[in-house]
This record gives structure tokens, C-alpha cells and sequence, in this order.
């Protein structure tokens, strides 16, 4: 069984910062592509910064210079360092990983079932 545990959001104002971290577990043979997503209320999910599994990384115009991708492959773990945090900014972030697990046939995405960011004003 394979897995993607989110964890870090909470409920804070505007102006602060949350780390939000993605572990990956289970028979995984290899990890190529990791990414954050996020869906507001009424909305539909979008892509918030991506991280190759060479480092590469890649940002929504929305969050660039706030937000920071960032991954720890020996740990299978990607992290979303989020800073000057705004109202708009209030999501369900879901962690998105691609994987190659033990006995299968090729690369498939996975999702985590998301930590919820909450920003007031």
C-alpha cells in the first residue's frame, strides 16, 4: 500500500507563514516528479509549485517569491514552505507525487488527502 501523509496547515492571519510537509510511504521503487496543489472552496484545483526529482522547480504566478518547493528524497518527503500567507491563499493543499512502486508497470501520480490552510484577515 502506498501512501502520501500531509501535514502542517492550520488557521492563522494574514501575514504569517506554515511549512507544510508530504511523506511518501510504501513500496516505492523510485520517485521522479513531486508537486503541491490546492482547491478553494467553489473552486477548482490548481497547481501550486512543482519540484523535479533533480531539483528543478516551478511556480503558479500566484505564489511566486512567497512560496518555496523543496524535497528530501532519502526521506521520500516534499515540503511547501508558504510565507506572507493571504486570505486568498485559504485552500485544502494536496500533495501529488509520481511513482514507481515495486511490481508495477510503469510511473502513475498519486495524491495525499490534503491539509487544509486557513488565512484570515
Amino acid at each position: 500500500q502506498v501512501q502520501l501523509v500531509e501535514s502542517g496547515g492550520g488557521l492563522l492571519q494574514a501575514g504569517g507563514s506554515l511549512r507544510l510537509s508530504c511523506a511518501a510511504s510504501g513500496s516505492i521503487f523510485s520517485i521522479n516528479a513531486m508537486a503541491w496543489y490546492r482547491q478553494a472552496p467553489g473552486k477548482q484545483r490548481e497547481l501550486v509549485a512543482t519540484i523535479t526529482s533533480d531539483g528543478s522547480t516551478n511556480y503558479a504566478d500566484s505564489v511566486k517569491g512567497r512560496f518555496t518547493i523543496s524535497r528530501d528524497n532519502a526521506k521520500k518527503t516534499v515540503y511547501l514552505q508558504t510565507n506572507s500567507l493571504k486570505p486568498e491563499d485559504t485552500a485544502v493543499y494536496y500533495c501529488n507525487a509520481v511513482m514507481l512502486i515495486y511490481r508495477s508497470s510503469g510511473y502513475k501520480a498519486y495524491w495525499g488527502q490534503g491539509t487544509s490552510v486557513t488565512v484570515s484577515s
